[in-house]
């Protein structure tokens, strides 16, 4: 079995248990809290009447997935806690002596502390001959690969001393890792990691796919995510309604359908880029040729005097306007669809006063960079619903007066609590960036570390921009808009690699992206 060539999680397609599943969204995928989880949990044994059951198919599934990866490992460690996730474990284990592989079996807490299906699965792996060995410090781990089975979806929290030292042994040991539902030390519902976490090379995760394996540290340390629904159809239970939902690549073709044969540049909007003040017209300048190449039908570029002839040799097909203060704003921006501002804006009286006209200017916004500093410091009080605000989680702790890393503790609290108090849309950026909409949480799972250089925001400004100007609603174009960046940075990546991606890279391949039906038959090349 070869590994999806794709970041998005395998869907194991079993029969369900419900009949009546509520309406999937298309293009997106349903994500689940563990209270969540564990409740369909809960009524998956009830259904069974045997818990012991379904925790044998989720270790059977388990090592069928270990099998298919690291087909010739003979000998694996297997590190297991004290509750169900350390049942796996037991269970992984017997399975794989029964098949003649050598099995190390460490397990954190002594066996007189195993209750239940975590102590009957431990028994299991006793009759099947794998010696039980009490974890500690300095034991040297054996496998080839190791199976992390230590701590579940129920984790919140700290990471307990001897907890921890296992994690430590595990990420020391510096061999392949599969995680049995979540890596250890991550939690489940916000993908923060408080403390020490496994990184692991895949993680199968069961019931239901889980928000914090997509987003912060949780999409980090994950490695591929492989969903086993082990019969369990979540959607069947409509009064779990999902935390969040995945977007997937065919969302794109919902959104873009072909153009028709007599369009012309006004049907795609007019898009207004405010910034790049003394010395950062590059942000600006970044925003406008995203904003064209993602399909705007005319772009002005409002920014300093100094830049108008560097943007106009890069980008001739830009309108650019030179402003030495907002009192310079001619009357092509009262025609405006959409405006962006924010893109090395600069937080300074030129900067102050551009953003404080945008605001008046009664179009939709895109609001990037500093108008999102200046936000927190001169406009804390303004809501509207007509905006999509793009911070990155330093912007975010500023709007919400709190830390980094308390934004990163838990991000969809922190896209949540940024939408309740400034309205519109909110995209968070980050590993798993999230997008907070009046209709709830979307999450983006694609992109890749090269993004992590100057500019990339800009150019998601500028493509979210140029999709409101040609007619998508805000959380439409703020979810699309997301997607067609992160799979253009991951496009630009497989053509050149991670290290040395620019911001720039990514324009020609957005195009790519905003014409989804490309060589297809009877489908318009361009949108």
């Amino acid at each position: 079995m070869s590994a999806p060539s794709s970041p998005q999680p395998h869907v194991n397609p079993s029969k369900p248990v419900g009949t009546t599943p509520s309406e999937a969204k298309p293009g997106q995928t349903p994500l689940y809290r563990a209270g969540q989880v564990r409740e369909l949990d809960r009524r998956a044994i009830a259904e069974e009447q045997d818990g012991f059951a379904l925790m044998h198919r989720a270790s059977g599934t388990a090592w069928r997935w270990f099998k298919a990866r690291w087909p010739a490992t003979k000998c694996l460690t297997v590190l297991c806690g004290g509750g169900n996730n350390g049942g796996d474990g037991h269970v992984l284990a017997a399975l794989a002596a029964r098949e003649g592989r050598r099995v190390q079996r460490l397990s954190v807490p002594p066996r007189e502390k195993l209750t239940g299906e975590a102590l009957r699965a431990a028994e299991l792996a006793d009759a099947a001959g794998v010696a039980w060995l009490d974890w500690q410090e300095g034991v040297g781990l054996e496998g080839d690969v190791i199976v992390d089975a230590l701590l579940g979806t129920g984790f919140h929290g700290d990471v307990r001393p001897d907890y921890a030292s296992a994690i430590a042994a595990i990420n020391g040991a510096e061999r392949p890792v599969l995680a049995i539902d979540i890596p250890s030390g991550v939690c489940a519902d916000g993908g923060a990691a408080r403390g020490p976490a496994v990184r692991a090379n895949v993680t199968v995760t069961f019931i239901a796919d889980k928000l914090g394996l997509h987003t912060g540290r949780g999409a980090a340390l994950a490695g591929e995510v492989v969903v086993e629904s082990l019969g369990v159809n979540a959607l069947v239970h409509t009064d779990l309604e999902p935390c969040a939902w995945r977007l997937a690549p065919e969302l794109l073709k919902q959104g873009l359908p072909p153009r028709e044969r007599d369009a012309h540049k006004g049907a795609a909007g007019f898009a207004g880029i405010f910034g790049g003040g003394a010395g950062t017209g590059g942000a600006a300048l970044l925003a406008a040729q995203s904003c064209a190449r993602t399909g705007a039908g005319k772009v002005l570029l409002v920014t300093a005097p100094e830049h108008v002839t560097a943007s106009l040799i890069r980008c001739p097909e830009v309108m650019v306007k030179g402003v030495v203060g907002a009192t310079q704003l001619d009357d092509r921006v009262a025609q405006l669809s959409v405006a962006v501002v924010g893109p090395g804006l600069g937080q300074d009286s030129w900067g102050q006063g551009i953003f404080q006209a945008v605001m008046g200017l009664g179009v939709p916004l895109v609001v990037d960079a500093d108008a999102l500093n200046l936000m927190a410091s001169r406009f804390a009080g303004e809501r509207r619903d007509d905006w999509i605000l793009t911070p990155h989680p330093g912007e975010a702790a500023r709007l919400l007066e709190l830390s980094v890393g308390e934004v990163e503790s838990d991000r969809p609290a922190a896209a949540k609590a940024l939408q309740q108090r400034y309205g519109g849309t909110v995209v968070l950026k980050g590993a798993g960036s999230l997008i907070c909409g009046p209709s709830g949480l979307a999450l983006c799972p694609f992109g890749n570390p090269g993004m992590a250089s100057g500019g990339m925001g800009d150019a998601l400004a500028g493509i979210i921009g140029a999709l409101v100007a040609q007619g998508l609603a805000l959380e439409q174009a703020a979810q699309t808009g997301v997607l067609v960046h992160a799979l253009a940075g991951d496009m630009a990546a497989r053509q050149g690699g991670e290290r040395g991606l620019l911001a720039s890279d990514l324009a020609s391949c957005a195009r790519i992206l905003v014409n989804p039906t490309i060589g297809e038959d009877n489908a318009a090349a361009t949108r």
